[in-house]
């Protein structure tokens, strides 16, 4: 919801399509006030499950950016059907073991679907990082033997990544105390961009 705020900011039209059963990213929308509302749209598609992506292409002529919000599962049909269409697959990671357990399926998942969607790219992002602890430092020596390179960006731990998703807003509507974090979004925007070829 971050980055799809920050590239609607840069004048671009985005969908968010929120293909997660949890209905996180409907619900952080439906959470802005009326007359300021979320700036990206966001439909939600988690009924589509494996047909996600004949769903997503309806949309295609009419946004330049097309932010699918999967759940977190591998064995769920939907991030698969998601990745066959996909230009680029954003894997956050928080420095934990659980988490890089986790995320063991969904790197085999990107490792199929790029069979057939041979210009799928991929990243790891780092979220939640808090990057003086012992646990990012031992995840950030293991990453590199993961299989999928490690985005540039890391989302640090932070407060107003929370109070954002309360607001229905990101957190550029949240001025200087939110500047670090404004930062590190329009950092990673920046990144995704590049990734694409995008301007």
């Amino acid at each position: 919801m971050q980055l799809a705020g920050a590239i609607a900011r840069r004048g671009d039209r985005v969908l968010v399509v929120d293909a997660d059963p949890q209905g996180t990213a409907t619900r952080w929308a439906a959470s802005a006030e009326d007359n300021h509302p979320f700036p990206a749209s966001v439909v939600g598609l988690s009924a589509a499950n494996e047909k996600v992506h004949r769903e997503v292409k309806k949309f295609i002529d009419d946004y330049g950016y097309i932010i699918i919000d999967c759940p977190p599962a591998a064995d769920s049909p939907v991030p698969q059907s998601a990745l066959l269409i996909a230009d680029l697959v954003l894997v956050p990671i928080i420095p934990s073991p659980l988490d890089m357990w986790a995320a063991v399926g969904i790197r085999q998942v990107i490792f199929n679907v790029g069979d057939i969607n041979e210009g799928l790219k991929s990243r790891l992002v780092l979220n939640q990082c808090q990057p003086n602890t012992t646990m990012t430092q031992e995840t950030l020596e293991v990453l590199p033997e993961f299989g999928i390179e490690l985005a540039t960006t890391q989302i640090r731990h932070r407060q107003v990544y929370r109070q954002s998703a309360v607001f229905g807003q990101t957190v550029h509507d949240f001025g200087g105390k939110a500047s670090a974090a404004i930062a590190e979004v329009e950092d990673l925007t920046s990144e995704v961009f590049k990734i694409l070829g995008s301007k």
